[in-house]
C-alpha cells in the first residue's frame, strides 16, 4: 500500500459532545459532520489523561503518561509547585522527555515530511517540536494556550503576529493549507494539527457570536443556561472550593469558537481535495481530554457523562473521534470498541507500513483493523491521574474492560464500579453487585501502575493541622 499522507487533528478541550455528529443540542459543525458521515465515527475513544500535556505526549510517544512521566499538565514554570489536600501531588516530568523515539520520528526517517501546527505544551527551549522529530514548527512553545488571546498579536514566539485583529485558528489553518499546497508530490506529509481552540480564553468573532446569541435566544437555552452550584465539594488550598456544572450547551462565545473551528476544517478538506490529495490522505481527528464543565466559566455541557476535564469520570475523559479515509475506510461506519490515545502512534506507523523499533515499549495498539472493519482482542484502557486538578477533580486511577469501568480514589483508596452501556453517567456503583469484577479490576490496575512505574502521591501530613487547627 502506498504511503499516505496523515493529518492528525488534536483539539483543545473538546468535549465528546461538542460536534453535530456526536449530540451536540447547540453547536454547529456541518463541515465535521461530512467528514464524519464520509468515513469511520469512534463512540467510545478515550484520552490518555483528563488534561491535556500528558495526552500530547501519549500521542507523541504511543506510550501511557503514568510511564512517559508527563503526568499533569506543563505550567510555564517548569518548576513542580503541588497542590496538596489529603495528599500531596506526585512529580512529574515538565517536558518530553530527552530521546524519546516519536510518532514524528519514526514517519521522517521513513521518508515524510513532519510538520507541527498550532499549540505544543510539552516544553520549551530543547523540547520543542524540532528537537522530536519535526521539520517545522509552526505556532508550538511551552504555553498551553493563547496567553495573549485569540486575536493578533497572539505574542507566540515560533508564530510572527499577523494583522491586528487576525483570528489564530484562521491562522494556523492558513499556515496548514500553504504547507499542503506547497508539499512536493514525491514525499508524503505528516501534520501534526493542534488547534489552541478551544481552550480558555473563550473568544470568538462577533458576528460569530451573535449569530449564537440570536439562537440562543430564539431556542430560549437563556433559561437554562445559568450554571448550578453542584452537592460535590472539594478542598485544595481553601476550604469548601464550589464546583460549578453547566447543565446544558449554551454558551453562544463557546458556540462560535467551535463553528469558526468547523469552517476551518472545511477548509483544509478543500485544500487536500485540491492539491489531488483527497483520496491518499488519512484524517484522524480527536481531542486531548473531556470538555471544560465544571470551573473556569465552565464553557460546555458534558451530559450526560459525568463531570469534565481534570476528572476521572467519563466526562474527563470522553472524546470526540473520527477517522476520514476516502477509498480505505468505509462511509458512514461506526465503532463501538474503546481505543485511546496512545493507539494512534502504532496505527499512523500501520498506515504508513511500518513497526515500532526493535525493543521500543509502546502501550498503545494500531486500530486499522478496526477502520477496515474487522475485530481487536478486547483489552484494558488505563488511566493515572496523581494530581488535584484545577477544576475539582482529586487524585485517582481507573480502568475500562469491556462495559466496566473502575476508579481507584487515591485519598482514601476507595473504588467503585460502572457498567457503562447501562450508566454513561456513572451514577449507579455496582462493586457489591459485581465483586469478583471490582476485585478483578482493581488488581489490573495495581499490576498495571507497578509495571509502568507509576508515580503516587503522597500522604499530607500536615492536612488536619491545615484544616482543623488547634486554638491556643
Amino acid at each position: 500500500m502506498q504511503q499516505p499522507n496523515i493529518v492528525f487533528i488534536f483539539m483543545d478541550d473538546m468535549g465528546w459532545r461538542d460536534l453535530g455528529c456526536s449530540g451536540s443540542t447547540f453547536y454547529e459543525t456541518p463541515n465535521i459532520d461530512q467528514m464524519c458521515r464520509e468515513g469511520m465515527r469512534f463512540d467510545c475513544a478515550y484520552a490518555a489523561c483528563p488534561v491535556c500535556s500528558p495526552s500530547r505526549a501519549s500521542f507523541l510517544s504511543g506510550q501511557y503518561p503514568a510511564r512517559i512521566g508527563v503526568t499533569d499538565w506543563i505550567d510555564e514554570s517548569g518548576t513542580f509547585h503541588p497542590l496538596r489536600g489529603k495528599l500531596i501531588d506526585a512529580p512529574y516530568l515538565k517536558h518530553m522527555p530527552e530521546n524519546t523515539i516519536t510518532v514524528a520520528e519514526r514517519l521522517k526517517n521513513a521518508g515524510y515530511q513532519t510538520w507541527h501546527v498550532g499549540k505544543w505544551h510539552l516544553g520549551g527551549g530543547n523540547y520543542l517540536p524540532e528537537n522530536f522529530g519535526f521539520d517545522l514548527n509552526i505556532g508550538g512553545c511551552e504555553w498551553g494556550h493563547p496567553s495573549y488571546g485569540y486575536f493578533s498579536p497572539y505574542h507566540i514566539p515560533t508564530l510572527e503576529d499577523g494583522p491586528e485583529g487576525e483570528y489564530l485558528t484562521d491562522r494556523l489553518t492558513d499556515e496548514a493549507i500553504e504547507l499542503i499546497r506547497k508539499a512536493p508530490d514525491d514525499k508524503p506529509f505528516f501534520l501534526n494539527f493542534c488547534h489552541y481552540a478551544v481552550h480558555n480564553p473563550i473568544q470568538a468573532k462577533p458576528e460569530d457570536i451573535l449569530k449564537f446569541q440570536e439562537k440562543a435566544s430564539r431556542m430560549r437555552l437563556d433559561r437554562t443556561e445559568a450554571l448550578i452550584e453542584g452537592e460535590h465539594f472539594h478542598t485544595i488550598n481553601k476550604k469548601d472550593q464550589c464546583v460549578k456544572r453547566r447543565i446544558v450547551q449554551s454558551d453562544p462565545n463557546y458556540a462560535a469558537m467551535i463553528w469558526n473551528l468547523d469552517w476551518n476544517i472545511g477548509r483544509l478538506r478543500n485544500a487536500l481535495e485540491q492539491e489531488g490529495h483527497g483520496r491518499d490522505t488519512i484524517v484522524i481527528f480527536t481531542s486531548d481530554n473531556g470538555g471544560l464543565s465544571t470551573s473556569e466559566g465552565s464553557p460546555t455541557c458534558n451530559f450526560p457523562a459525568a463531570e469534565g476535564k481534570g476528572w476521572m469520570y467519563e466526562g474527563g475523559t470522553l472524546v470526540p473521534a473520527w477517522v476520514w479515509w476516502p477509498g480505505h475506510v468505509a462511509a458512514g461506519s461506526s465503532c463501538a470498541v474503546p481505543i485511546t490515545t496512545p493507539d494512534f502512534y502504532p496505527t499512523l506507523l500501520d498506515v504508513a507500513g511500518l513497526a515500532p523499533e526493535e525493543g521500543q515499549v509502546c502501550d498503545g495498539i494500531s486500530i486499522l483493523p478496526l477502520l477496515q472493519g474487522k475485530e481487536i482482542p478486547e483489552r484494558p484502557v488505563f488511566w493515572h491521574y496523581p494530581h488535584y486538578g484545577n477544576q475539582g477533580g482529586t487524585p485517582g486511577g481507573s480502568v475500562r474492560l469491556g462495559k466496566y469501568k473502575l476508579i481507584e480514589f487515591y485519598e482514601d483508596g476507595k473504588t467503585v464500579l460502572f457498567n457503562l452501556e447501562q450508566d454513561i453517567s456513572e451514577s449507579r456503583d455496582v462493586s457489591e453487585e459485581e465483586p469478583e469484577i471490582a476485585s478483578r479490576l482493581k488488581k489490573m490496575l495495581h499490576d498495571w501502575r507497578q509495571s509502568t512505574g507509576a508515580v503516587m502521591p503522597q500522604r499530607n501530613a500536615d492536612y488536619e493541622k491545615e484544616w482543623n487547627p488547634v486554638e491556643a
